[in-house]
């Protein structure tokens, strides 16, 4: 009696404990986006302004227009980072991670529960912040970005490792209805 409850104590505490220590090496690399895998971002933009009620503009049927909602204010750029970029590479650094996207563009991800805070003065030098826990095997990545918007990214490794699935939930400060996407990435050997 007594070994079978030390087992089963065992089994909930091996169940209850996070698995952090090997799953940041598995999400380190680069990543090259998969674009028959993936969710349009342009469409998922286009149905956030509709929820929103939002004129979207009828784009011909032989346009080859990507890319189309890309490129908005400066304090949004973490936005089109995440939601555009073809490129990424994870890092992980100790007490954070760096995400890498296209044209040497770095976000680190913190993961030490740090908090930010930003007096009066200091209101023109915002920058993103974002913040990273594990919930399973899956990486979630919230972030503020210069706007005062929101992001939650979820990211888990499907396919035995060799694809990333990242789950977008973003809300600009200026939107009432979120853009969520679902971004898939090859990893590059």
């Amino acid at each position: 009696m007594r070994r079978s409850l030390t087992a089963i104590f065992a089994l909930l505490l091996i169940l209850s404990c996070p698995a952090r220590a090997q799953d940041w090496q598995l999400f380190e690399g680069h990543w090259v986006f998969n674009e028959s895998a993936s969710d349009s971002t342009d469409k998922k933009v286009e149905a956030a302004l509709k929820a929103m009620g939002q004129r979207v503009q009828t784009r011909w049927f032989f346009s080859r227009d990507k890319e189309r909602y890309r490129g908005g204010p400066e304090d949004q750029e973490l936005y089109d980072r995440i939601s555009y970029d073809r490129q990424l590479s994870i890092d992980y650094l100790g007490d954070s991670y760096l995400f890498t996207y296209a044209d040497n563009w770095t976000r680190p991800v913190y993961t030490d529960n740090r908090s930010r805070s930003v007096s009066l003065t200091g209101l023109s030098s915002l920058e993103d912040i974002s913040w990273a826990h594990w919930e399973g095997s899956t990486l979630i990545v919230e972030g503020r970005a210069r706007d005062g918007g929101f992001s939650e990214e979820r990211y888990t490794l499907i396919n035995s490792g060799q694809q990333l699935r990242a789950e977008l939930y973003i809300l600009p400060r200026t939107f009432t209805a979120a853009v969520e996407v679902v971004r898939v990435f090859d990893r590059i050997p």
